[in-house]
């Protein structure tokens, strides 16, 4: 598993909504953009594909921004993740929510050591919210 760009901007953009998640506020993009030094215009589509999956809620107007659609403890980095970035897991032949075969399903033992470090990182990451975080 690697992270690209757009699960740790997104996973940033969270944890900052989610700091304020107390105040019921929206918080525009612009100023999550500055304060967490992100790219605006990135962050557009990054901020549109959550809103799509439900992770965050939005308003438009002066007032409008954005906001966590759940509780800081009801997100995990895991959703996250695999929103922008697939499987968890180091190989597609070991992966729970995406599966294909590959060539190293020959190997038993192999197998079995690449599912051990899928479960090893999918239970991290699921069990890590945003309040662990924040």
């Amino acid at each position: 598993m690697r992270l690209t760009t757009h699960s740790e901007y997104a996973l940033l953009a969270l944890l900052y909504l989610s700091r304020n998640a107390a105040k019921g506020e929206l918080i525009s993009l612009s100023r999550i953009t500055e304060e967490q030094k992100l790219p605006f215009k990135y962050m557009e589509h990054i901020m549109h594909t959550m809103l799509r999956a439900g992770l965050v809620t939005s308003s438009k107007g002066q007032k409008g921004g954005y906001k966590l659609a759940k509780k800081p403890g009801q997100i995990t980095v895991a959703q996250v993740i695999r929103l922008f970035d697939g499987p968890l897991a180091p190989v597609d032949s070991v992966s729970v929510h995406f599966y294909k075969p590959t060539v190293i399903e020959k190997e038993k033992k192999l197998t079995k050591l690449m599912k051990e470090i899928r479960d090893y990182i999918s239970s991290k990451l699921e069990k890590t919210t945003l309040k662990d975080l924040a």
